[in-house]
């Protein structure tokens, strides 16, 4: 069993992300066409801290999931570093991103996709085990025993099949896999969003109950602002694949410092009806990351985008401690 690390004064860096770039090329209608391609994360750089929680939020196609899966060498980044334990994992070839697989784990959206049904859930944990040697052989059905004792779940669940469960039984199922082989980073991408809300909780303060006993870290990606407000440290504002702010959970939710932050936390229902809240609709759609807007590429729906807007793409900035946003009258706006 891994015992409990304990909680150090001061959090080092233990990933850095700088100048990560994902682009997917498009499909030619003809050999006439120009190339061209999604930006789905366009030169993004932040640092993820020990033991901490960081969040990633922004609407459908931000690319919050992208930025995920790429720093895990799901997909191949377009270009960029991302840095764990001194080595650039970008640069690394697949046998050596294999032997860094066990430390950084990730717990997928849907519980019953991300699980193979032809396989028993003693199969399941086992392969994890075996394929990064974590675990001896004579010792592996001991060890996921207390895996499944350790997310809620009975020793008998290891001989039967993942469609023999709940949606929440399976995703406490995704997280003792990802438990298995000690991991110091896990990627929850949308790990709750699929889920009833009271399974939500649940499975928010089981996350909770383990990262504070193993000393976790989780890089949170998720659309729900109260779920985020929940499990938070710090959160990451993301919009057309750029960061627009990344701050302390209490300084963003308290006082936003971008003008789609605050949008987006305006719509975040308030559960007492005698207090009305003013929610902020932003006018247009989303636009095309395949052709983003030249400048700041919310300046197509900002309210109070200005020429300047429209020509100059803002650099992110620290405007306070530790929150940073890139906008350029972030002060002028919400000073």
């Amino acid at each position: 069993m891994k015992v409990s690390k304990e909680k150090s004064a001061e959090k080092s860096v233990l990933l850095e992300v700088s100048g990560l770039k994902q682009y997917f090329p498009v499909k030619k209608d003809s050999i006439f066409q120009p190339k061209a391609f999604v930006k789905a994360v366009d030169d993004i750089s932040f640092v993820v801290n020990e033991g901490e929680t960081l969040s990633i939020v922004g609407e459908s196609g931000c690319g919050k999931s992208t930025t995920g899966r790429s720093i895990l060498k799901l997909d191949e980044p377009t270009e960029g570093k991302v840095l764990y334990a001194g080595k650039n994992l970008v640069d690394l070839t697949k046998k050596e991103m294999r032997e860094l697989r066990g430390d950084l784990q990730v717990i997928f959206q849907d519980p019953f996709a991300s699980l193979n049904p032809r396989q028993t859930i003693k199969k399941i944990l086992g392969e994890a085990m075996t394929i990064q040697k974590s675990v001896a052989k004579p010792l592996q059905h001991d060890r996921m025993i207390e895996l499944l004792n350790l997310v809620g779940l009975p020793g008998e669940a290891l001989d039967r099949y993942p469609h023999e469960f709940s949606g929440g039984q399976r995703q406490r199922i995704g997280i003792a896999r990802a438990l298995a082989v000690d991991p110091k980073l896990i990627i929850c991408d949308e790990a709750v969003s699929a889920l009833d809300v009271s399974i939500q909780a649940q499975i928010l303060n089981l996350l909770k109950k383990l990262q504070k006993q193993f000393q976790l870290t989780f890089l949170f990606i998720s659309h729900d602002l109260s779920v985020v407000r929940y499990i938070s440290d710090r959160v990451m504002v993301m919009y057309l694949g750029k960061i627009v702010e990344i701050s302390d959970k209490k300084d963003l939710f308290d006082a936003p410092l971008h003008p789609y932050t605050k949008a987006l936390l305006s719509s975040i229902p308030v559960p007492n009806p005698s207090i009305k809240s003013k929610r902020i609709l932003l006018k247009g759609d989303v636009p095309s990351p395949i052709n983003p807007p030249t400048g700041c590429r919310f300046h197509t729906r900002c309210p109070f985008a200005t020429e300047r807007c429209k020509a100059e793409e803002p650099v992110l900035r620290e405007l306070r401690v530790n929150h940073s946003v890139s906008c350029h009258y972030a002060e002028e706006l919400f000073s």
